[in-house]
């Protein structure tokens, strides 16, 4: 059973995320929901998460600064992050890449494509 955690500041990305992983069978023991880098944090601080699925372009903090954040601590840092995000660009994805950032999913996003990196990142699983 795995702990996840959806950071992104649009309701409906995160609603939608939380159906798609639910859809996708993944083994689900809790999911958080956050609507910014900082509440992220927040939320890792408090709370044991397996894997973090992160948009990039949020108010208050950014998906970028949280992984920052993140990739400099040592309890975080090993938590396998998946950005969920509308940007493109293959520069930007190599930099986070070099980060730790483990998988990248372009909105718009299916159930399967979730179901594939969850797969891919955590390990497969019965379902």
């Amino acid at each position: 059973m795995y702990s996840v955690l959806i950071v992104d500041d649009s309701e409906i990305i995160r609603s939608v995320l939380e159906k798609a992983l639910r859809m996708a069978k993944v083994p689900l023991s809790e999911i958080y929901l956050a609507d910014n880098g900082k509440a992220g944090l927040d939320i890792l601080e408090n709370n044991w998460i397996d894997i973090v699925l992160t948009d990039l372009n949020m108010p208050q903090m950014t998906g970028y600064e949280m992984i920052d954040k993140m990739c400099s601590r040592k309890d975080f840092c090993s938590i396998p992050i998946v950005v969920i995000s509308t940007e493109g660009s293959t520069t930007r994805i190599d930099e986070l890449k070099q980060k730790g950032v483990r998988g990248y999913l372009r909105k718009p996003f299916t159930p399967e494509m979730i179901r594939e990196m969850m797969k891919q990142i955590l390990g497969d699983w019965n379902g």
